[in-house]
């Protein structure tokens, strides 16, 4: 039988309101929500001076399994997701074998269902010839189609223009794109190997993956949808100059084309490069500081709708390479994106009200989750309680990733997550994991 739950007295932030109320949470559910509930529940959190908020919804992650076990698990990523407050997780399919058959991705859904604490779900991935597979994608139990119109890895990379034109066509589910273009990034490359030969240094990767890159793929995958109107979500802006592509002149709900920004983009530039090297390797890369703050005010103004992680962890022994080309881009972030955003808060760079729409409510919304992101009677009971005068460092003894480091080591985070709640159960408090039992899948109202 399902144990209750009653939350006194917390500043609840959800849809832009900061108000002190109580929760109460029955069968897995927000059941009553209000002031001085007379509740009584088979566990009580005093929440007094503490915010609650929905809890964090991450629509874009590569948690590593299958085949790629050693750099990550579904089970050690979602742990430390639910570390960093976030319940929930979409995960990209360019894992090992990569997810392009339905068999396939049927094996990712059942691994998590046995161990992921967090609630989950799974992207289907296109190549440049498995369009039946993709056509079988359910629309109501899958987050998307993720399409790399960019490098990738394994065959994962679609630059077939009329395999683009004829998914971009008959999809009837949102696509997630991963915009760089690949004939210019090998232009790049090539024009940095006659420059440094093998000796190319990592402060030339957002030159070799450059704005042309992004803005060349990205204009491409807007003027398909714009043609076919597809439900388009552009993953990953690093850039100023593609953020012209992106309206904010009507509700999120209406949009047919929408704009994610990562917690990467938002605070490293190419300054930070002679500090953290190859720790702060992505693609897309990152630029500089004048693409960071058009981000910021693309966030702020609606242009991009989404802030989300990109996690994806590597092995310090991959990551310590000196050669350029054999180093991966990616790095873990799902235990650091919400106090890192919790943070600008606390700098002034943005309201706690809009931190929660972009990371919480907005994601729910633009992927039409059903019953999640929001504080709401009758909805999921997946909340946050996080103490914004808590202040703490991120060294390696606090670090959950398998691969046990993080970009932020030695940075001072000025608020904690004190208490993770999945679906009514508390699965994190006062710094340790304290129930792992399985997350739900994902469902969404198509």
């Amino acid at each position: 039988m399902s144990r209750s739950l009653l939350i006194r007295n917390a500043l609840i932030v959800n849809e832009g309101t900061i108000s002190e109320q109580d929760v109460y949470i029955q069968d897995g559910r927000f059941h009553t929500i209000g002031r001085s509930l007379k509740k009584i529940a088979d566990e009580t959190i005093f929440g007094n001076g503490f915010h609650l908020i929905p809890g964090v919804i991450d629509d874009q992650v590569h948690f590593r399994e299958p085949g790629l076990t050693h750099k990550a698990t579904i089970a050690s990523e979602s742990r430390a997701a639910l570390a960093g407050g976030i319940t929930s997780f979409m995960e990209m399919p360019n894992t090992s074998p990569p997810t392009l058959t339905q068999e396939l991705l049927a094996e990712k859904y059942e691994i998590a269902s046995r161990t992921s604490p967090a609630n989950y779900s799974f992207y289907m991935g296109v190549s440049n010839d498995n369009y039946e597979e993709v056509m079988r994608t359910n629309p109501k139990t899958v987050c998307g189609l993720k399409i790399f119109m960019g490098s990738s890895t394994g065959n994962m990379l679609v630059d077939d223009e009329a395999v683009l034109d004829r998914i971009f066509r008959d999809a009837s589910m949102l696509i997630a794109t991963h915009c760089e273009d690949e004939a210019t990034i090998r232009t790049n490359m090539a024009l940095a190997r006659e420059k440094h030969g093998e000796n190319v240094p990592v402060s030339e990767h957002p030159l070799i993956r450059s704005v042309e890159a992004c803005y060349f793929s990205s204009c491409k995958a807007v003027a398909l949808a714009k043609k076919h109107g597809t439900r388009l979500h552009v993953l990953h802006i690093s850039t100023e100059k593609e953020l012209d592509l992106f309206d904010n002149s009507i509700p999120l709900t209406q949009k047919r084309i929408t704009a994610e920004a990562c917690i990467h983009h938002l605070w490293f530039s190419d300054e930070d490069y002679e500090r953290l090297g190859n720790f702060i390797k992505w693609n897309p890369a990152v630029k500089k500081a004048t693409d960071r703050e058009a981000i910021w005010r693309a966030v702020l103004d609606n242009r991009i709708d989404v802030i989300a992680t990109d996690h994806a962890p590597h092995t310090l022994e991959e990551k310590n390479r000196s050669d350029y080309f054999s180093t991966p881009s990616g790095g873990p972030l799902v235990q650091h994106a919400l106090v890192a955003m919790l943070y600008q808060v606390k700098q002034g760079q943005i309201t706690f009200e809009r931190v929660v729409e972009k990371m919480c409510h907005a994601p729910a919304t633009l992927f039409q989750i059903q019953e999640r992101g929001f504080i709401q009677e009758g909805y999921y009971a997946d909340a946050v309680l996080v103490d914004m005068n808590r202040a703490w460092v991120v060294d390696k003894s606090n670090i959950l990733y398998q691969c046990g480091w993080s970009p932020f080591e030695g940075q001072r985070f000025s608020a904690s997550v004190l208490t993770t709640i999945v679906n009514g159960i508390v699965k994190y408090a006062n710094g340790k994991l304290t129930d792992e039992s399985p997350g739900m899948r994902l469902l969404f109202n198509r």
